[in-house]
């Protein structure tokens, strides 16, 4: 063999050895990136799922723990990264962002969303790894009706869900003294009409748009000044009155509903929760009425769509709902999240609320069946307002064979 094609040999087999030991270096860094990450690796992720809204992560917790971290880590161990780095520029949240947590609080006792779980998700947004110097608001509409005393919602209820009962969403608000979190009632200015900020309108109130949709949802959100000074639509995002413009991406929404039953339309988690943002006042009903055909789907991709959805199944309302009272909730300590509510309210259905729902008497359990297609069932209409997310361009699922579940409470054999 001559002296030229022994160097051609070695030098190919240096090449390969190279690219292999490259090649490991890389995997081993990824799979070892924390959630508490602080941005220091030198190249950008490169492998986010195609279809993240298909994985739904699932952990045990009552709120107090450290469940919230754990379900991070889950969701950054298959690509869904928490945080926006540097590193992860598809990170759902930036240090700088304006993070609205819609959370329900229409009913005091279990009825609203765990106290103890709120005050984890406001800290798990904190700890940012590379600080976070934005805001955080707790937020939600009770349409100033209905509810546990009649007057719709409140963020301080005397009876409260979470460990310490007297603890209310307010309580774990002002305990970030010194933080920029802060809590708004929609329902103080539900029934007020309002234009938007581009419109010179600056006060606290409901944009109605004027055309009834096919789902007979009118579209109505949200528009509000916080306490320092931020003012917020829903729909445009951050008004910046210095430019006259709106910083869309700078406004994120984290649903945080609780997982129960539902009188009328048998069960309320991500997708139902969105009745929370809409004036049902100002539109003659037509919002809540909108439910059954899709309307809340049509708000999702009209309004405002969540960058995630983290489930409350700590107490659920099996029965009876959407009053969840401590007698009637069932404890199951668990949480879950998902970039697709549509999937994750169908999984919770299936295999958290009916199997617990079927317990009760009175037979509710079928009508909460989310595969049927039977008008005024469950199923209907969470696929019609899927369809509605279809239309608008935004992935969602009601296909088990493209659902994931990594569910961390399982114990493995």
């Amino acid at each position: 063999m001559k002296i030229t094609e022994k160097k051609s040999i070695f030098f190919l087999l240096l090449l390969v050895v190279f690219t292999f030991a490259c090649a490991e270096r890389t995997s081993y860094t990824r799979s070892n990136t924390s959630v508490s990450d602080t941005g220091n690796e030198q190249t950008p992720e490169q492998n986010i799922p195609e279809n993240t809204g298909s994985l739904i992560f699932i952990e045990s917790s009552d709120g107090t723990d450290d469940g919230v971290q754990r379900l991070l880590t889950s969701m950054q161990d298959k690509g869904v990264y928490f945080y926006q780095t540097q590193i992860h520029p598809l990170g759902l949240i930036a240090s700088d962002d304006v993070v609205l947590l819609k959370i329900n609080c229409q009913w005091a006792e279990r009825g609203g969303t765990n106290t103890d779980l709120i005050r984890s998700v406001i800290q798990a947004i904190l700890d940012h790894p590379v600080g976070f110097n934005g805001e955080i608001i707790v937020a939600d509409n009770g349409q100033a009706q209905f509810g546990s005393e009649r007057r719709g919602g409140s963020l301080s209820w005397a009876s409260n869900n979470a460990v310490d009962r007297t603890q209310s969403v307010m309580h774990v608000i002002r305990s970030f003294q010194g933080r920029r979190v802060t809590g708004v009632l929609w329902d103080e200015f539900t029934a007020v009409q309002v234009s938007e900020f581009s419109g010179g309108d600056m006060r606290d109130g409901f944009v109605v748009e004027n055309t009834v949709r096919s789902t007979g949802l009118e579209v109505s959100y949200p528009k509000f000044s916080t306490e320092f000074g931020t003012r917020v639509s829903f729909k445009e995002g951050i008004w910046d009155a210095n430019t006259n413009t709106y910083d869309s991406e700078k406004l994120k929404i984290i649903n945080m509903p609780v997982l129960k039953s539902h009188g009328l339309f048998q069960v309320t988690a991500a997708v139902k929760s969105y009745m929370g943002v809409p004036s049902d006042r100002l539109t003659e009903r037509r919002s809540h009425n909108s439910v059954g055909m899709g309307g809340m789907g049509t708000l999702m991709a009209e309004t405002r769509f969540p960058v995630l959805n983290i489930l409350d199944m700590i107490w659920i309302g099996p029965d009876q709902g959407p009053r969840n009272t401590y007698n009637m909730a069932v404890q199951i300590n668990k949480i879950a999240a998902s970039t697709d509510p549509v999937a994750l309210d169908y999984w919770a259905a299936k295999h958290i609320l009916i199997p617990e729902a079927e317990k009760f008497p009175g037979g509710r359990a079928p009508s909460m069946n989310p595969d049927s297609t039977e008008p005024g069932t469950f199923g209907r209409w969470l696929r019609l307002s899927m369809n509605e997310l279809h239309t608008a361009g935004i992935p969602a699922t009601m296909d088990v064979s493209e659902i994931q579940i990594i569910d961390n409470t399982v114990t493995p054999h």
